[in-house]
C-alpha cells in the first residue's frame, strides 16, 4: 500500500522497512505489490461502486502520453467532478476505436453521466455519436482541468519507477493506483472524523490479515 500511494521507489520501501525492523529485499516488494495489489484494488473497486459512489453527474475525459521502450503509448482516463479515477486504459492509438472501447468499458461500469466533459479530439465525438451520448459532450478550454490536475499523481508515480517497460504493467498498475487513489482521496466533499478512522482501516485490516500470506509466500519465493 504504501508503495503504491506515495512516489516511492522499490529501494525507497526497501529502506524504509528496514528502519523499522523488517529486513527483505526490494524484490520482495515487488512480488508483494504484484500479487496483492490487484486483490486490494479489486475489493476497493467493489466496495465504491455497491455504495453507488461513483458520480453519474459529470465526467472529465482525458489521455496521457506514456513512453513504454521508445514507443508512444495512450492511457485514457475517466475522472468525475470530485477528482475520483472513474476507468483507466491503455491502447497504442489514440482513433475512434480506443476511444469507443474505453467509453463502453466506462459506461457498462459507472452508467451514464449527464454531462461528458472532453478536450477537442475529434476521436471523443465520433465515439460518443456510435453510442448515442454526443448530446451530453462538453468542450471547453478550462473546463476540463479536473482531468488535468488529476494526471499529476499518476505522473509523480511513473517518475519514481523509472517508466514502464511493458503495456500490460501499465495496465495493471494505472488500475491499482486509481483504486487506491480514490480511497485516500478526500477532494472537496465534507466529511466527519469518523470517515476517516473506518475507510483507511478497512483496506489495512485485510492488509493485516494477508501478512501471514504474505510472510508464507515471500518465505517460498525467496
Amino acid at each position: 500500500m504504501m508503495y503504491i500511494r506515495f512516489p516511492l521507489s522499490l529501494w525507497d520501501v526497501e529502506d524504509l522497512l528496514h528502519e523499522r525492523g523488517i529486513d527483505i529485499s526490494h524484490e520482495t516488494v515487488r512480488f508483494w505489490w504484484s500479487r496483492f495489489g490487484p486483490m486490494f484494488a479489486f475489493e476497493i473497486r467493489k466496495r465504491r461502486i455497491q455504495r453507488l459512489r461513483s458520480s453519474r453527474w459529470r465526467w472529465h475525459l482525458d489521455e496521457v502520453f506514456v513512453k513504454i521502450n521508445g514507443e508512444i503509448h495512450y492511457l485514457w482516463r475517466a475522472v468525475d467532478h470530485e477528482g475520483e479515477v472513474l476507468e483507466s486504459f491503455v491502447t497504442k492509438r489514440r482513433d475512434k476505436k480506443a476511444a469507443l472501447k474505453f467509453l463502453r468499458k466506462a459506461l457498462r461500469k459507472h452508467g451514464r453521466p449527464e454531462v461528458i466533459v472532453t478536450d477537442r479530439l475529434r476521436s471523443y465525438g465520433a465515439a460518443l455519436r456510435d453510442i448515442g451520448t454526443a448530446a451530453r459532450q462538453v468542450c471547453s478550454r478550462w473546463l476540463n482541468n479536473r482531468a488535468e490536475n488529476s494526471h499529476l499523481p499518476f505522473r509523480r508515480r511513473e517518475r519514481a519507477m523509472l517508466r514502464f517497460r511493458q503495456m500490460r504493467s501499465l495496465q495493471r498498475f494505472a488500475t491499482v493506483h486509481a483504486s487506491v487513489y480514490n480511497l485516500f482521496n478526500t477532494g472537496t466533499r465534507p466529511f466527519f472524523s469518523n470517515h476517516f478512522q473506518v475507510e483507511p482501516c478497512l483496506c489495512t485490516c485485510r492488509m493485516a490479515r494477508s501478512s501471514r500470506c504474505l510472510t508464507f509466500s515471500s518465505a517460498g519465493a525467496y
